[in-house]
């Protein structure tokens, strides 16, 4: 029986004043806000999606068509459009954004003894789709601004094993990718991008998606494009989507069935999800802008809070938010796990920022450097509910709930 990797009692003590606490009750409300009925009691969350477009009406022609499994029309053509809205040739989908980020390593021949550079500050599905291979990852310090991988620290940490970078569009606000590219190229790296968080994010007018080799993209219920579950791998190289496909498909050969020369995956993405998928790809603009209008709200109703640092958007960038971020800095005079604990008191839904990889029972290595800044990121920051159902009414109230436990700490 697999056995849970547990960290020793000194050095859960020591990680204690960086690791979020558990996470607070949320108490329903009636808030002091219109709702749709006078009294109605009910809770903001950190993300719901919408699906008012065709979601309803093409899953309805997937199941009458029979075509409910990885063979239907839409996940063709949920392949083509999501790809030329982030401006790429060709997409793969996959069953999620883990399987497709692994699926677009595994494709570039990534494997046992290679290094992959990774950021310390993101979600461990990045880390994890790295070690599948059976790779290392090897990890980055984040950046105070973006909160993306420190660009400028690369470098120092490549060496002869070093294969490639997985760069992550963190937030939704894109790295600074001119130099992780002239980077790679000098050292003869592949770049790929996590872009997970990063529909319709663009670097110096360019879409994220399409700046690496290849990039994988997740549309779990709380992104920006939905399917429920899954991903897509999206890449300009028709070679790298050839081989992606067939991997994904148990590397059934053209030759003949049951007839393989890879070793391959079930990371199938059924017709049902991408009818879902092309549905939401329909509205993408809409959704993005949807993200970055309440991005701009927040930030008009929180600037003049004192003691909090709020997401930027650099001049280079377009930050398309997919969750509002902040940092709850000793200023606010409340701890961000006690102001989580407020807002969850008035209904309002947050998330702690992630737990650096480097911080993880399961990559935990004593002997390993420290990484200042992410373990800050991991301290201090907290997101808003950001999703696409988000009403002005609730941001308002949102504002107003945390102005209000500063008010009442400080006062």
């Amino acid at each position: 029986m697999l056995e849970e990797t547990r960290l020793p009692d000194d050095v859960m003590r020591e990680l204690e004043r960086l690791i979020p606490g558990p996470e607070p009750p949320l108490e329903v409300q009636i808030p002091r806000i219109p709702v749709e009925e006078p009294g109605t009691r009910r809770i903001i969350p950190v993300s719901d999606p919408k699906l008012d477009g065709n979601e309803l009406r093409y899953v309805t022609q997937a199941v009458q068509s029979g075509w409910v499994s990885s063979a239907g029309r839409f996940v063709r053509e949920f392949e083509e459009a999501f790809a030329a809205a982030v401006g790429c040739r060709y997409g793969v989908a996959c069953a999620n954004g883990t399987t497709a980020l692994h699926l677009a390593l595994a494709t570039l021949g990534v494997g046992p003894g290679d290094e992959v550079l990774i950021p310390t500050f993101t979600m461990i599905a990045t880390a994890n789709a790295v070690r599948y291979t059976g790779a290392t990852p090897v990890l980055i310090d984040a950046e105070p601004e973006t909160w993306n991988l420190d660009v400028a620290r690369l470098e120092r940490r490549l060496t002869p094993r070093t294969r490639g970078i997985v760069v992550v569009h963190t937030y939704g606000h894109p790295v600074e990718m001119d130099p992780v590219l002239a980077l790679a190229r000098r050292r003869g790296l592949w770049v790929v991008e996590d872009a997970a968080e990063a529909h319709g994010a663009r670097y110096r007018d360019r879409p994220c998606g399409s700046l690496g080799v290849a990039a994988a993209f997740s549309f779990y219920a709380n992104k920006i494009i939905t399917t429920g579950e899954g991903g897509m791998v999206t890449t300009n190289d028709s070679e790298l989507a050839r081989v992606a496909r067939r991997l994904r498909d148990h590397a059934f050969s053209d030759e003949r069935h049951f007839w393989h020369h890879y070793v391959g995956y079930n990371y199938r993405m059924t017709n049902l999800q991408a009818a879902v998928g092309l549905a939401q790809t329909e509205r993408f603009a809409e959704l993005v802008e949807t993200r970055r209008a309440s991005a701009r709200l927040y930030t008009e109703l929180l600037r003049k809070v004192p003691g909090l640092t709020l997401p930027v958007e650099k001049p280079w960038a377009r930050n398309v938010y997919w969750m509002y971020g902040l940092l709850v800095e000793e200023a606010f005079g409340l701890s961000r796990d006690a102001l989580r604990r407020r807002l969850a008191r008035r209904g309002i839904e947050t998330r702690t920022f992630f737990i650096p990889i480097h911080l993880q029972p399961i990559y935990y290595d004593a002997a390993r450097e420290r990484f200042p800044v992410a373990e800050a990121l991991c301290r201090k920051g907290l997101y808003l509910p950001s999703g696409a159902t988000l009403r002005e009414d609730d941001i308002r109230y949102i504002c107003q709930a945390i102005a209000e436990a500063r008010e009442e700490r400080t006062g």
